[in-house]
């Protein structure tokens, strides 16, 4: 047993693999962790990449899959590519669902029936409060796409992501859970989730701070190298952020694995902390 297969098995890293599939995004969110936009670079892992790593995580003992961005859905060899992921680990996929208007949303047939979920970003019960936040119709987009996705057999979560500063009463916070019961999505599937202060976030002052000792070690992997967690490799005016880089090199996927499990070794004891995405 390798020293990173042995960090997983005992729980020193996450059981989750991250990758940021790319960084470019069709909106402009405030509170973006990689500042993402229409205009940001790419920064794609190629879909070869991104099996490798699937494959690799799997034989070092990792359980599951992630895929962030930017919005991977701009992709179009993103749906073929997770399900060729899915047939080697469970993989979930964080998406605005604004690429699944009209009969574009047919393109995400090879998920149907594989072991994928789609975590659809939802921050809001009401069109105005969710916009606001994030981009013009994204939640008249999110209402209408996540049951048609239920509909097509695919599995959808819901991702509400709240400024721990903001106002959010009880009856926000039914008024939500009741939208997305209505739309299909269980309370098991909806994930809550506060914003931190990195990249865009950071810019208007918003959200929680947080430092490796305050975040989960899940893997990530992007174009720039393997990071501490999927909070790590975020951008600020254009600048990546290097304070949660772990290797340069991504490819054994064991090298990063086993400079994190020796990362995470030489930080003080506590408790787990909560702040990483499901």
């Amino acid at each position: 047993m390798t020293a990173a297969t042995a960090a997983v098995a005992a729980g020193v890293l996450g059981d989750r693999v991250w990758m940021y599939s790319n960084y470019h995004c069709n909106m402009a969110c405030t509170y973006c962790l990689t500042d993402s936009a229409p205009s940001s670079p790419r920064r794609q892992l190629s879909a070869e990449a991104m099996v490798t790593v699937a494959r690799q995580a799997a034989e070092l003992g990792f359980g599951a899959l992630g895929v962030t961005g930017g919005e991977p859905f701009l992709r179009p060899d993103l749906p073929e590519t997770v399900a060729t992921m899915a047939g080697i680990l469970p993989t979930v996929v964080l998406s605005n669902a604004t690429q699944f208007t009209g009969s574009r949303i047919e393109r995400l047939r090879p998920l149907v029936d594989a072991d994928v979920a789609v975590q659809i970003s939802l921050d809001w019960a009401d069109a105005e409060a969710n916009d606001d936040l994030r981009a013009p119709d994204n939640y008249a987009r999110v209402v209408d796409a996540v049951p048609r996705l239920v509909d097509m057999g695919i599995r959808v979560r819901i991702g509400t992501t709240l400024d721990p500063d903001a106002e959010v009463s009880d009856e926000d916070k039914a008024r939500l859970c009741t939208l997305h019961r209505s739309l299909g999505v269980s309370d098991d599937h909806h994930v809550v989730r506060p914003i931190v202060r990195r990249g865009r976030a950071a810019a208007f002052d918003m959200g929680v701070r947080a430092t490796a000792a305050d975040l989960p070690p899940e893997l990530t992997i992007t174009t720039d190298g393997a990071f501490s967690s999927p909070f790590g490799p975020t951008v600020r005016d254009g600048v990546l952020d290097t304070d949660l880089l772990v290797t340069r090199t991504t490819d054994p996927l064991a090298t990063p694995a086993t400079a994190l499990a020796r990362i995470v070794g030489k930080l003080p004891p506590g408790d787990d902390a909560g702040l990483g995405i499901r």
